[in-house]
């Protein structure tokens, strides 16, 4: 059973499992199924507004498919999130890639 396969039946079990959600969302991504990436992304932070490392990586998708304004969006959100959860770690990776993104859309 490869990896989607495992995680879609976790999560078919359990579909509130944010653990799952993520891998799933991190899987698409890595095949580079930027759309279905992140839709799950989307439903994983719909879901858990403060699954931090969510944002952080659907913004990284983005940015890496050419979609930086979409990306900054993320990383915006994501801030917050890192803020509200005392996650200073996860807030300063955002900012330096908000900071490298904001350059570049200039």
């Amino acid at each position: 059973m490869d990896k989607v396969a495992m995680l879609n039946e976790i999560l078919s079990q359990d579909p509130a499992n944010a653990f799952a959600r993520y891998g799933l969302a991190m899987e698409f991504a890595g095949r580079g199924e930027t759309a279905t990436a992140i839709a799950e992304f989307d439903r994983l932070l719909h879901d858990h507004p403060d699954y931090t490392p969510g944002y952080h990586m659907a913004a990284q998708t983005l940015a890496s498919s050419g979609e930086a304004h979409r990306a900054i969006s993320y990383l915006r959100l994501g801030l917050d999130s890192a803020q509200r959860t005392g996650n200073q770690h996860a807030f300063n990776e955002m900012q330096a890639l908000l900071s490298d993104l904001e350059n570049e859309c200039l």
